[in-house]
């Protein structure tokens, strides 16, 4: 295009462009407006939920409203008991990968490279008593925004990367319970093995210090 002007022009006519803006304006006139109302009236009632725990409660602890802000949360690694399952382990393994194995399947789909390690148990220096850590929980208060954070041990090492909470945990925004709430986290060492012996990148481990 020749301008800023003559760009513009053209894109009101774009049928992409078309699109989003009759999408925005159904949006702005039906949605928004009904959303903010229910925003608010949550937003209310949680003040009078929050005031109620206050006056009943009168000794226990309430975290802050930390929603939206950087945070460091501390807990332990420890499994739990679902009301209706079997207690679970706080740590899984490469194995309850290839348990959900699925060829094919979005979300269950291995490749043949990791398949091959696994097969071989080459887990190199990242393995633990012959199997490969993969995931771990914890009781740390997490919330949505706590994707990618670093999980610290208690002598500031990496021990893993949080990304996401386990089913009976994702209330503990409004109510935290210290026997069902935990987030999970992937294993620094199974994020290692897949820099180093599935994808071959051994070297930039090279340029980090390594705690063993």
């Amino acid at each position: 295009m020749a301008d800023d002007a003559a760009f513009l022009k053209a894109l009101e006519n774009d049928p992409l462009m078309v699109q989003i803006s009759a999408i925005a304006q159904v949006y702005d006139e039906k949605v928004s407006p009904k959303y903010t109302a229910f925003s608010n009236q949550i937003n209310q009632l949680q003040r009078k939920f929050m005031k109620a725990q206050l006056e009943v409660f009168k000794d226990k602890k309430f975290f802050p409203d930390a929603n939206s802000t950087l945070r460091v949360t501390y807990g332990k690694v420890n499994g739990y008991k679902p009301e209706d399952k079997p207690r679970y382990d706080a740590v899984t393994y490469l194995d309850g990968v290839m348990e959900k194995y699925k060829p094919g399947d979005y979300e269950f789909d291995v490749s043949p490279r990791l398949i091959e390690l696994y097969k071989k148990k080459d887990f190199g220096a990242y393995g633990e008593n012959g199997k490969m850590p993969v995931n771990f929980i914890a009781t740390n208060h997490t919330t949505g925004g706590n994707s990618g954070s670093p999980a610290l041990d208690q002598d500031g090492n990496l021990i893993g990367l949080n990304f996401d909470r386990v089913w009976e945990g994702t209330m503990s925004d409004l109510h935290y319970d210290p026997e069902i709430c935990r987030n999970i986290m992937v294993d620094i060492r199974y994020v290692m093995f897949l820099i180093d012996k599935y994808a071959g990148a051994g070297y930039l481990l090279d340029e980090m210090k390594i705690v063993k």
